[in-house]
């Protein structure tokens, strides 16, 4: 034991221990960063670029960006509601086993009555306090945020969410509105 702290004095083998914790700790921010970036897997592949095609509004599935601070996720009866009265899956004629899978994946829960467990993309930590509403009430699109959903089959994280990145966008959309900036950049706006 003597002989690891004598060795441990020398400056040389000081700097790298040093220099391997730092990679150690460097490497674990990153893993953990990266992690946050990769979207979760999800019950069903939802395709998105499909449903916007076909002019489907972001509201209509994630009614919740009216009222509340969670834009809500679709339940099976909502997503049913479409595909229940497509022709083409109800029809004795096409077996169930010749749909999309992901259709036979939303009917089994649909059969079954057990709800659609999505996991949310976005997330926000527990000391911040995000309300869609405001936003929408303020004009910002959905794709302002969440990207072009219309290129997208499941939903990813778009942007890294942080203080940095709304305090940006609060700057930048209150430029020529002092008393509204005040408001925006304070931090009771998200932290109260």
């Amino acid at each position: 034991m003597q002989k690891i702290f004598e060795l441990l004095k020398k400056p040389g083998i000081q700097l790298a221990l040093l220099v391997v914790i730092l990679v150690m700790v460097s490497g674990a921010v990153g893993l953990f960063y990266f992690q946050t970036q990769v979207p979760p897997a999800q019950p069903i592949q939802f395709p998105h670029n499909i449903h916007i095609g076909l002019q489907i509004q972001c509201l209509y599935c994630h009614p919740g960006a009216w009222r509340q601070a969670s834009a809500g996720l679709p339940t099976q009866q909502k997503c049913w509601a479409c595909h229940g009265q497509l022709k083409k899956y109800w029809q004795p004629e096409v077996p169930v086993a010749q749909w999309p899978v992901e259709l036979q994946k939303l009917r089994g829960f649909v059969e079954s009555n057990k709800p659609i467990e999505w996991v949310p993309v976005y997330q926000v930590p527990d000391f911040v306090h995000f309300n869609h509403r405001p936003h929408i009430a303020a004009g910002v699109n959905c794709e302002n945020c969440h990207g072009d959903m219309s290129k997208k089959t499941v939903a990813t994280v778009e942007e890294t969410v942080n203080m940095g990145w709304c305090l940006k966008c609060h700057m930048e959309r209150t430029q020529d509105d002092p008393e509204k900036r005040i408001k925006l950049i304070d931090c009771g706006t998200c932290h109260y």
